[in-house]
């Protein structure tokens, strides 16, 4: 597992991104099971235990991965960088497939990107080290004392660094609404939605 040729694979599906800049685009979805973080809202709770999930050899994963039509695959959990991800992505990039990543960035960053999810979380803090090579900080808000935690993370990330608010889903009705109105009084974040537990897809 050090060289990173078994990961604990959860699932692994083609489907549609639904959150993030790239809702909407097709993709294949690498599930990688195990999480220190352990969010109470997380909506994958199943993941948190590696030991629940196969080994599985990512010559397998990438195999897969080449008979999706869509050149493009997503890597979550989970907490994905509590593995080596430099051999999946260099078995990737070698038949030109673009590699994404989903993290809370509170592991040691592995692989190589074409784009990096950065979505902190307050129990386990992202690394420093990671917040300049982010594209997309994409904050979770639960309640009001996020949009504070969600500006501490803005300060530490490039300019060219999508800012994105997303309402935690069982807090969608209460909070869209304060969010809405905190990204018309700071025009520099967007709003990003779970577009595919509306549209019910995976």
């Amino acid at each position: 597992m050090s060289e990173g040729k078994l990961l604990p694979l959860m699932e692994e599906f083609y489907s549609l991104q639904g959150e993030g800049t790239h809702t909407g685009i097709p993709a294949w979805f690498v599930r990688i099971g195990g999480c220190d973080v352990g969010c109470r809202w997380c909506d994958a709770k199943e993941s948190w235990q590696a030991e629940f999930h196969p080994l599985t050899s990512t010559d397998e994963i990438v195999s897969h991965a080449l008979e999706c039509p869509a050149k493009a695959v997503v890597v979550t959990g989970g907490e994905p960088l509590l593995y080596n991800l430099d051999y999946l992505c260099a078995k990737l990039k070698e038949h030109g497939i673009k590699t994404y990543l989903e993290t809370s960035g509170s592991e040691k960053l592995s692989g190589s990107w074409d784009w990096i999810c950065l979505s902190p979380k307050r129990n386990a803090p992202p690394l420093a080290e990671i917040f300049p090579k982010a594209d997309e900080l994409k904050v979770i808000i639960y309640d009001e004392s996020d949009f504070e935690w969600a500006e501490a993370n803005a300060l530490f990330v490039k300019p060219s660094c999508r800012l994105l608010l997303q309402p935690e889903w069982s807090r969608y009705k209460t909070m869209i609404p304060q969010i809405v109105d905190y990204i018309l009084q700071h025009p520099g974040w967007a709003v990003s939605l779970q577009a595919h537990k509306f549209m019910r897809i995976p």
